[in-house]
């Protein structure tokens, strides 16, 4: 009964391995088992995503999200794959801000999320607010040397 779970470890133990093919069989097996667990959905985006297969990851995403609203990093990724894309001219940026609003509702301390939030702004042309997110970035991890240089480079080139 507990097969879904079996197939998922293998799963993930695929996606660790980076094979990411195989990864996507033992994933589809475990949601043929159970198809209302938003784990499998989870990990089998984070395959897609690797592989770059970017709609299928953000179905799967939204699928995750559909079956449990407090999948933090299904918000968080999504947002990423909409912020990183090469192959859409005009993404929706505001799509990814309204997942890392979420995802930040949850986790306030989320610093990748705080340092998406400031990029997203920064695409937005919202410097100050892309300034704000990196300093509450900052003020929970001080060291965050990516995050200070792009303050700099906002500081600096765009207010």
């Amino acid at each position: 009964m507990e097969d879904y779970k079996n197939f998922l470890d293998e799963g993930i133990f695929y996606i660790n391995q980076g094979k990411f093919d195989d990864a996507i069989k033992s994933i589809n097996k475990s949601i043929e088992s159970k198809n209302d667990w938003e784990i499998s959905y989870f990990y089998r985006a984070v395959a897609y995503h690797a592989m770059e297969k970017y709609d299928d990851a953000m179905i799967d995403y939204t699928k995750a999200i559909q079956l449990n609203e407090k999948m933090t990093d299904a918000y968080y990724n999504r947002a990423k794959i909409i912020l990183t894309r090469k192959d859409i001219e005009n993404p929706d940026i505001q799509k990814a801000v309204d997942d890392l609003e979420i995802a930040l509702k949850q986790d306030e301390k989320f610093l990748d999320a705080l340092y998406a939030m400031a990029a997203a702004h920064k695409k937005l042309g919202n410097y100050k607010t892309a300034l704000n997110y990196l300093d509450k970035l900052i003020e929970i991890e001080p060291e965050a040397v990516n995050a200070r240089a792009f303050k700099k480079l906002l500081q600096q080139k765009y207010l």
